[in-house]
């Protein structure tokens, strides 16, 4: 997302917020001078997360289909 400085200075909550979900390029007179973005290691976590997530998927063979209900009980059911 690109925005000016002025805007930033205007909204700076609003932009520190969704720096966290997409990196937000600031102009001054039409030129790139700054950029938010979340921190490193945020944003290495979320990596790790999603190269995880990927690994697990498909990784549990079954005929039927569970829902989150089913997953659930299960998973209570083993305290």
């Amino acid at each position: 997302m690109e925005i000016t400085l002025t805007e930033l200075k205007n909204n700076l909550g609003k932009y520190i917020l969704l720096s966290k979900e997409e990196d937000i390029l600031v102009t001054k007179n039409g030129k790139i001078v700054s950029r938010l973005t979340e921190p490193f290691s945020a944003r290495k976590e979320k990596m790790e997360k999603q190269r995880i997530a990927k690994k697990l998927v498909g990784s549990i063979k079954t005929d039927t289909y569970l829902s989150l209900d089913d997953i659930r009980e299960e998973r209570l059911s083993r305290k």
